[in-house]
């Protein structure tokens, strides 16, 4: 029997007490965590996979690779660029998964606040196998509006971000 890891989450963004929650994985065969890893840290390789990404930027030091604890911004979804900082950073190692969560925030009135954590764990799996999970908890009134889209932009969107992350890892 095999035990698959899960995301760990602050209180805050729990699933289910949040406006919006969205949880994709695929598991494929034939790629490891660490090829998978270099496309999901490396920024500057996003917008060649994901098309729902844009504006990268890193107003302090660093970039385009993501490190523990720095800040970032990015559009999505048709918001304007949130501001981000890695809450979690953990490569993929022998037995243990990478693990890597940012918050992004949109501050202002309550029709334009956005607070998220968004998280991904990758693990090599018995097999040749790849897992890669991503799970984005949110909280404001653009969440609630995007959770009761049907169906749900975040997850269509979070599925095309595996999907090229996958196809990324391939090449």
């Amino acid at each position: 029997m095999t035990t698959q890891n899960a995301i760990s989450w602050p209180e805050r963004y729990l699933p289910g007490t949040t406006d919006n929650f969205v949880s994709n994985e695929v598991i494929v065969q034939g790629l490891t965590a660490d090829a998978v890893w270099h496309y999901l840290v490396d920024t500057s390789t996003w917008e060649s996979y994901y098309d729902n990404v844009s504006d990268i930027s890193f107003p302090s030091d660093g970039g385009p690779i993501l490190a523990d604890g720095i800040e970032f911004s990015f559009g999505t979804f048709g918001f304007p660029p949130l501001s981000a900082h890695v809450t979690e950073l953990q490569a993929p190692a022998e037995g243990i998964p990478g693990r890597l969560s940012w918050n992004a925030k949109q501050e202002g009135e309550p029709a334009e606040f956005l607070d998220v954590l968004h998280a991904w764990l990758v693990e090599d799996l018995p097999g040749g196998r790849v897992r890669i999970l991503t799970q984005e908890s949110q909280i404001g009134e653009p969440a609630a509006a995007l959770a009761a889209e049907h169906p749900n932009p975040m997850l269509n969107g979070h599925q095309a971000w595996l999907d090229g992350l996958v196809s990324a890892a391939r090449r």
